[in-house]
């Protein structure tokens, strides 16, 4: 790979299957299955087929939210996806989502099973479905779906752009570094003054908006991003760093957090969730380590 000022872009872009650092093995300029492999189904309603990074980790800690409320239809079972096997690419999971990105949820609650893919669209499907953590009057309403698609918007700059360009890239190109660094700076900025004013990200009132926004941002402002907590001076947002830690506070986030995951402390590793149960007795930490 060489510098910006030294790449002329030819007439018509061609794969490179060599480009993308550690992930092109699994980037690819076409859509579809690579493979033939069906979906294993469990037995509670809701099906998750996800992987505990942030966007994940926002379905998980919906539905244990739900069922912290006591909410027994949104018992689930969450399967895990490895990204980086190319599960995602199996023609199951590519029925569920033709995108192949996680999460993917199927609601068998019904006669006919309900796709819904996109954590955005998930969680939107979850808070109606069980009239929770989305205002139903106007203006909350608004301003809820507002800072929900201000998340979907703005992430792709610090997971896709600074993320991959100061952690991952196979070469560590300046002008991206600082182009993204000011970017994700900016947004940190926005939150910032947004909970100066308001406890929770929509108003007095946790909602949807929170469980999305926390798993990227505040994962950020709590240096799990990255290695990037310095870079970026994350101590310095104030109210982003308040907000951060009262959502943590939380015991449906804490769990949530450990579904799918596959890396980090073992005890905090819920490599796939079938039953509440399965926080005190399947974590990697009381298993055998997965192959």
């Amino acid at each position: 790979m060489t510098g910006s000022a030294e790449y002329t872009p030819p007439k018509v872009w061609t794969w490179n299957k060599a480009n993308g650092g550690q992930f092109a093995n699994i980037n690819r300029p076409i859509a579809g299955p690579t493979h033939e492999k069906e979906l294993p189904v469990g037995r509670h309603p809701l099906q998750l087929y996800s992987l505990g990074t942030p966007n994940g980790v926002k379905v998980t800690i919906m539905l244990e939210e739900l069922l912290a409320l006591g909410h027994s239809g949104a018992e689930y079972d969450a399967w895990l996806i490895k990204i980086g096997d190319g599960d995602q690419f199996g023609s199951g999971f590519v029925d569920v989502n033709p995108n192949s990105k996680i999460p993917a949820l199927l609601d068998r609650s019904g006669p006919t099973p309900i796709r819904v893919f996109e954590s955005g669209s998930i969680l939107t499907y979850l808070a109606e479905k069980f009239g929770v953590f989305l205002p139903t009057e106007q203006p909350a309403r608004a301003e809820c779906l507002s800072w929900l698609f201000w998340q979907m918007g703005s992430a792709p700059y610090l997971g896709g752009g600074f993320g991959h360009f100061f952690a991952y890239a196979p070469t560590k190109i300046e002008y991206a570094i600082d182009r993204f660094a000011m970017e994700v700076k900016r947004e940190l900025d926005v939150l910032d003054r947004r909970l100066a004013e308001s406890e929770y990200i929509a108003g007095s009132e946790y909602t949807i908006a929170d469980i999305a926004i926390w798993p990227w941002y505040g994962g950020l402002a709590k240096g799990w991003q990255y290695g990037a907590a310095e870079f970026l001076q994350v101590q310095d947002y104030k109210n982003v760093q308040r907000w951060a830690e009262q959502i943590y506070a939380r015991p449906a986030v804490k769990r949530g957090r450990m579904v799918n995951r596959m890396s980090g402390d073992p005890s905090e590793q819920l490599r796939e969730r079938h039953d509440a149960s399965d926080f005190d007795t399947k974590t990697q930490d009381k298993i055998a380590p997965a192959s």
